[in-house]
């Protein structure tokens, strides 16, 4: 009785004002649950954004510790309630045996819910730490992607992944927009620091777009109260070549990727080319063409490898990754992987999405799954890398949103069942059938 209505021993055979407020608790605890799933399936956002206020988090741990320590006293009542001296001894070794399953397993089940309750306190609070709330312009988010790689050899971290994804802030129809990393002679907003000491775009010797983060965060003390000065300089710059507004960012080092997909038990991506395991003359393996599932190394590799390829191709595939994960990702998965996941997550070295946004972009992402994704790179050959046009690249990026906001189809998409090259999710009115 008191597993499944807890208090109700009490009100039969104990203490029945113990047993109303047990009663009176548990049915409080049932309705609270119950208005939480009809949120969560009428309004999922706003489900998330309550769920992942810190304050909020702490009241859910401490109730769930609360319930957990008040259900195991009434079931260990309950038990003194049987009177179990009265019984023979098998009949109180069983009824022992019973007690004790049905507290550890109720309580178990609350205080590893206090648990998980904990652990996304903690991700929440290193990951999505920024404090300031940006609207979307002209119905738009946009969203800097940076990947970055600190590896061995290199100097600082280096965002040699460049994405900027434009998000319809109503359908959650996106728009990735890809920067090559060698982007020559980048230009900055005109009156800020880089535009000072660079009028005619980053034309140092050997610099390119990836090469800015580096060089800001060397001269931070240009950037006075600027937390990264690295990424605020990409952004100025990113926004100058795009003209779009960059509403947030978001940074995550390449070993914290591979950490992800493994979390998240791989990822399915169509291979259609063999792609190299290491460096040129250091190839320790190959990953075959066809429909492969790809653990966190190889997906990493995959995203990453040029050995045999180039910049173009390799922007391409990663793409494909993205498009992989957002498609493939469900609740479930989520849920049932949640600790690994907050683990790395936590490797994302800097973003500045707030936790009170995450309830926004998670339900434009649900909506984006349903969606064709678009995909605009600025690559040869109609962009020379070398000396860019950046006055075409920027209506590239105006006709490439004025499309997406075109279309209304907002049913599921119809995938091509051909087999198509990597190089075509450059620019592809829908990057899930160019991959």
């Amino acid at each position: 009785m008191t597993v499944v209505a807890p208090g109700s021993a009490q009100l039969v055979a104990g203490n029945r004002r113990v047993g109303r407020a047990a009663l009176r608790t548990y049915c409080a605890v049932l309705a609270l649950c119950t208005a939480a799933t009809v949120l969560g399936l009428s309004r999922p956002s706003t489900l998330i954004s309550v769920l992942t206020r810190g304050w909020v988090l702490v009241t859910l741990r401490v109730m769930l510790i609360a319930l957990a320590l008040a259900w195991a006293w009434l079931i260990v009542d309950s038990w003194r309630l049987a009177d179990p001296l009265a019984l023979t001894r098998t009949q109180r070794l069983a009824l022992t045996v019973v007690n004790g399953v049905a507290c550890f397993s109720t309580t178990g089940a609350l205080l590893f819910g206090s648990h998980l309750v904990a652990v996304q306190r903690d991700f929440i609070a290193t990951v999505f730490g920024g404090n300031v709330v940006s609207q979307a312009q002209d119905g738009r988010y946009n969203v800097l992607l940076l990947g970055g790689d600190a590896g061995p050899g290199r100097v600082g971290v280096r965002p040699d992944s460049i994405t900027v994804a434009s998000i319809d802030a109503l359908t959650g129809r996106t728009v990735l927009f890809g920067l090559p990393r060698n982007l020559a002679d980048a230009p900055f907003k005109p009156g800020s620091v880089m535009d000072a000491h660079f009028p005619n775009g980053f034309s140092c010797d050997g610099c390119y777009l990836n090469g800015v983060n580096t060089w800001a965060t060397e001269h931070a003390d240009l950037f006075p109260g600027v937390a990264h000065p690295g990424i605020e300089a990409t952004r100025q710059s990113v926004e100058q070549i795009t003209g779009l507004t960059v509403n947030y960012y978001a940074l995550i080092d390449l070993r914290g990727f591979q950490d992800l997909v493994d979390a998240v038990g791989g990822v399915t991506i169509k291979v259609s080319e063999r792609i190299p395991i290491g460096k040129t003359g250091d190839i320790t393996g190959w990953i075959e063409p066809g429909t492969r599932h790809l653990d966190g190394f190889d997906t990493l590799w995959y995203a990453r490898s040029r050995a045999t390829s180039d910049d173009y191709s390799r922007m391409a595939r990663q793409k494909c990754v993205m498009s992989a994960m957002l498609h493939q990702l469900d609740p479930k998965t989520v849920i049932t992987n949640f600790g690994d996941i907050a683990a790395a997550g936590k490797r994302v070295i800097s973003t500045s999405i707030p936790a009170s946004e995450l309830g926004t972009f998670v339900g434009l992402a649900l909506k984006a799954k349903s969606l064709p994704i678009s995909t605009v790179s600025f690559v040869p050959p109609r962009i020379d890398t070398g000396d860019p046009d950046w006055n075409l690249i920027r209506t590239m990026v105006t006709q490439a949103v004025s499309a997406a906001e075109a279309r209304d189809d907002t049913g599921p998409v119809s995938r091509s069942a051909t087999h198509p090259h990597h190089r075509d999710a450059n620019h592809s009115a829908d990057l899930a059938a160019a991959c």
